[in-house]
């Protein structure tokens, strides 16, 4: 009984307009929240694109339908998540868990790592960690034509698999379910209206990409720290995560700078 009546409290934060007063009163909530719209476009600007092709098939207001459809889930679905993920990370073995989630996602991500099963037969028996094949990268998104509530529902689903790596990286920067949840919201409207401007701004600076899986390592690494009862402040989380943007458009440019020179002098 004490657990249901823990986890029901818990949902009851997003209600508690006093609690929602004193959160967004405070700079440093508003510094959280710019920094979880900040890594949920880098991460999820190219998203759009693949939502944008899964309705393509549609008319023109049948496809701004599904998409408005396909935001009310994922808004519905951070909703549940965040209510729910903000009471069980309090366990120690989930935070742990997650972390280690992230900090998967992270390097997978960074070095075209995926899990692969020794088989013996058609027997998966050991797994193991190589490196992905190359026909395996760059997969298209296949257009098939569905009637309008199937691709409702192809989009709902698409935008909880997107949500999952943002929303569970969310539970390493605040515990606080309305910073959390405003994050969210703000990150998915922005990655729906202006997914061209980060999609630009990650071909202008390429290494943008590497560095949001850089800081979920940093938010992996904050999150089993906290574990082991070091917490991280916010002032160095933030000094992290600008030294890390800055550190990304920085290399990007002395590439770039280097690659020019090098096709100006083969010419």
């Amino acid at each position: 009984m004490d657990f249901l009546n823990s986890f029901i409290n818990n949902f009851m934060e997003f209600f508690n307009w006093a609690n929602l007063t004193a959160i967004l009163s405070d700079p440093v909530n508003w510094g959280i929240i710019a920094s979880l719209v900040v890594l949920e476009g880098l991460l999820s600007a190219d998203n759009a694109l693949v939502l944008a092709v899964l309705v393509s098939h549609l008319p023109k207001e049948q496809q701004k339908r599904a998409l408005f459809y396909g935001l009310l889930g994922a808004y519905v679905f951070r909703f549940l998540a965040i209510g729910l993920g903000t009471f069980l990370v309090k366990i120690t073995w989930i935070k742990i868990a997650g972390a280690l989630y992230l900090l998967w996602i992270a390097c997978s991500n960074l070095f075209d790592l995926e899990v692969r099963w020794l088989r013996v037969g058609n027997v998966p028996l050991l797994p193991y960690i190589a490196r992905k094949a190359d026909d395996e990268e760059g997969e298209s998104v296949q257009n098939k034509k569905m009637g309008f509530w199937r691709t409702v529902l192809t989009v709902e689903l698409m935008d909880i698999a997107f949500s999952v790596d943002s929303v569970i990286a969310a539970f390493g920067v605040s515990n606080q379910v309305w910073v959390l949840f405003l994050g969210g919201i703000l990150g998915v409207l922005m990655m729906r209206g202006v997914a061209q401007v980060f999609l630009k701004l990650i071909e202008r600076f390429p290494e943008l990409e590497k560095a949001a899986f850089v800081l979920i390592i940093i938010i992996g690494g904050k999150m089993l720290a906290a574990v082991a009862g070091f917490e991280i402040s916010h002032l160095v989380f933030f000094g992290l995560l600008i030294a890390v943007f800055v550190g990304a458009m920085v290399l990007s440019t002395i590439r770039k700078k280097a690659a020019h020179k090098d096709d100006s002098e083969s010419a």
